[in-house]
């Protein structure tokens, strides 16, 4: 693709692309709580999302147990546009009140990641409207439940064996604040509880005091977070602290029932992230070792994932970020759990790019700056035409 028919696709999406009408579909998205936990008015949401696809004369338009599937384009080479349309608890009703103050709309999920919804599913509609998609399709995935590591959303896509066929690559729109997402680290969360025997202070004897039958494991696992902590990321990822892997002990503790009997349990957990360095058999082993007499509860469990950023997607996705907004992006590690993971362990690349800002998501105020919608809408179409015509 030359400069000029590059520049003259630009210029084609972005008339195609009607910021009024993305506003407007976020905003109906926003005013459905679709909160998870504990996974609210799902229902609601897949028929809102339906009826914008059906309305953008999506094909193959289905549902996936509560996911939504549909494509536009021709052949079977995919790039996926792949979003959630779950949120995390709001701290009031108001904010499924969207508002706009300003240039910026406000609501639950408007970063995170209604607005990137709006965004990609109009995205792939104007590049087939324009009959930019010759060469390949451009599959939507609309999920729930990434909040909650997606036991009903990708990981069921995964299970069932439609997650990413014949896909060339994924883009989700997380909201990445300006830059690429191209790795995430992994986690191992586990809730670990040591039993004992009740019995009252004056007859401890009697007891069995499962707090201190706890204190040899914790002196193993200060040991195993030190030497955790001294590793590093190759990725790239600030500030430099951040670099650093991570063994958070006691996020949640309990013991005991009161301050005159012996504990007759003792629990605590442990929240493992993984650099995509590491091996998570290896380091769920180390934990069980040093948890050696503990009741083991696995909460969740997470391989790392990275695409290398000079992959040929991201390279695109790089240089249409730079014709859109000016200003080419970094490519980091996220400091959390992405769902490019599914796609990256199937082999195909996966990067994260959003028009939200991470600094609010899950915040009381939460919000999304209008215009980022729009420039996200037409780097995901600028990118599908040059990723498909490849």
């Amino acid at each position: 693709m030359g400069a000029q028919d590059g520049q003259r696709i630009l210029t084609r999406l972005r008339e195609r692309l009607s910021e009024e009408a993305m506003l407007d579909f976020t905003k109906r998205l926003i005013a459905i709580p679709s909160e998870n936990p504990p996974g609210n008015h799902y229902e609601e949401c897949v028929r809102i999302l339906i009826e914008e696809l059906n309305r953008l004369g999506f094909d193959d338009i289905r549902r996936e147990g509560a996911c939504v599937l549909a494509s536009v384009g021709s052949g079977t080479r995919t790039l996926y546009f792949s979003g959630h349309y779950d949120v995390v608890p709001a701290q009031s009703r108001e904010q499924f009140q969207p508002c706009v103050k300003g240039q910026n709309l406000f609501g639950r999920g408007s970063s995170d990641m209604k607005s990137g919804l709006a965004a990609m599913t109009h995205a792939a509609a104007a590049a087939r409207d324009e009959g930019l998609l010759t060469s390949g399709r451009i599959g939507v995935v609309l999920v729930p439940d990434e909040e909650t590591a997606g036991p009903r959303g990708s990981r069921e896509l995964d299970t069932r064996g439609v997650l990413g066929k014949n896909g060339i690559g994924m883009l989700t729109p997380e909201p990445t604040g300006g830059v690429v997402w191209n790795a995430n680290r992994g986690a191992i969360s586990l809730r670990a509880t040591m039993r004992g025997k009740a019995m009252h202070v004056g007859r401890q004897f009697e007891g069995v005091n499962a707090f201190e039958r706890s204190l040899p494991a914790l002196a193993r696992l200060a040991a195993l977070k030190k030497e955790v902590e001294s590793r590093e990321t190759r990725e790239n990822i600030a500030p430099a602290a951040a670099r650093k892997s991570i063994l958070l002990l006691g996020g949640r503790v309990e013991a005991g029932t009161n301050f005159n009997v012996t504990p007759e349990f003792c629990s605590f957990t442990i929240d493992r992230r993984l650099n995509p360095e590491e091996n998570l058999e290896e380091e769920k082993s180390r934990l069980r070792d040093a948890l050696d007499a503990f009741e083991i509860e696995m909460l969740q469990e997470e391989r790392a994932a990275a695409t290398p950023a000079g992959n040929a997607l991201g390279v695109i996705l790089s240089r249409q970020i730079a014709a859109v907004t000016g200003k080419e992006p970094s490519f980091e590690m996220c400091p959390g759990l992405l769902e490019t993971r599914f796609y990256a362990a199937r082999g195909i690349p996966a990067f994260a790019y959003g028009p939200g800002l991470l600094t609010v998501s899950h915040g009381p105020n939460e919000f999304v700056p209008i215009r980022n919608i729009a420039q996200c809408a037409l780097i995901y179409a600028l990118t599908a035409v040059e990723a498909l015509g490849v």
